[in-house]
């Protein structure tokens, strides 16, 4: 069993979101799984198992849990596979359902874009709006006057919370533990994208994910994917639209996702790949 050791969303292996992947982890145990998270420390980690032609399952490790779903694990995954087997696609059984995942060589460079299952946007119940703003430090007037806080669901359920402007993402200093407790109660396992619009298809993001026993992710592919449905839903674009999303520069690894927003169904989250040797 190789660990292969991955930075999604970018092209430079100190940039992104680090991810581990096991490609062959048949006969990995849970309990075996959950300790390579842990050990490699980074947000996520997928593990590969029941490979077929064209298809395959996949499980993802937080250092602390099993998540349902990972944006960035998957393209890093993508790219690993491309790279020992050439560009292709596989559908990917997953947790949430069965994924697209497509790799291509643009430019030079190998780019994965998965598929994501059905997503949705709903409201957020007053109480745990408040309860949300409190552990995150936000007051009302350092929201968005134009987006509100809403729920949104692309393989996780991530909360999306509009901020008025850079300041205050760049300000953003959350209780980590108060954080922790009210995601666990809401069932929340992955991260809350706190997002400043810098464009009408642009957008910058923060991503605490205390769930997984991380302070801030770098790049969450699910995250921008549950942001394009956001936008979706409230008709603040027009599909086919392709949302991008520049994460990672407050915690030191520059990242960029992009999202493809069909008209209906699954949206397509995009990004290359490079491996960590050091």
């Amino acid at each position: 069993m190789e660990i292969l050791r991955y930075a999604a969303f970018t092209d430079r292996p100190d940039g992104g979101n680090p991810a581990g992947v096991v490609l062959d982890a048949d006969g990995l145990t849970s309990g075996e799984m959950q300790a390579i998270a842990a050990e490699l420390g980074y947000a996520e980690s997928a593990f590969i198992s029941d490979r077929l032609p064209g298809r395959a399952t996949v499980r993802y490790f937080a250092p602390e849990a099993e998540i349902p779903f990972c944006g960035h694990a998957t393209i890093a995954t993508g790219v690993a596979l491309a790279e020992r087997e050439g560009p292709g696609t596989l559908a990917l059984s997953t947790p949430v359902g069965v994924l697209g995942l497509t790799t291509d060589r643009v430019a030079g460079r190998l780019v994965a874009s998965l598929e994501t299952v059905e997503p949705w946007a709903d409201g957020i119940d007053a109480g745990c709006r408040a309860d949300l703003l409190r552990h995150l430090r936000l007051a009302e007037e350092d929201l968005s006057t134009d987006l509100p806080v809403l729920l949104s669901f692309a393989g996780n359920i991530h909360p999306i919370v509009p901020v008025r402007d850079a300041g205050v993402l760049r300000a953003l200093d959350y209780d980590y533990d108060g954080l922790r407790t009210l995601m666990a109660a809401q069932g929340w396992g992955a991260t809350v994208a706190i997002v400043h619009r810098i464009g009408p298809h642009v957008f910058e993001a923060r991503n605490p994910f205390p769930p997984g026993g991380v302070r801030e992710d770098p790049a969450t592919g699910s995250a921008a994917a549950s942001l394009g449905a956001y936008l979706r839903a409230r008709g603040e674009v027009r599909p086919p639209a392709t949302l991008t999303v520049h994460q990672g520069s407050d915690v030191g690894r520059p990242s960029l996702i992009t999202v493809g927003i069909p008209v209906a169904g699954g949206l397509t989250v995009s990004g290359g790949a490079v491996r960590i040797t050091a």
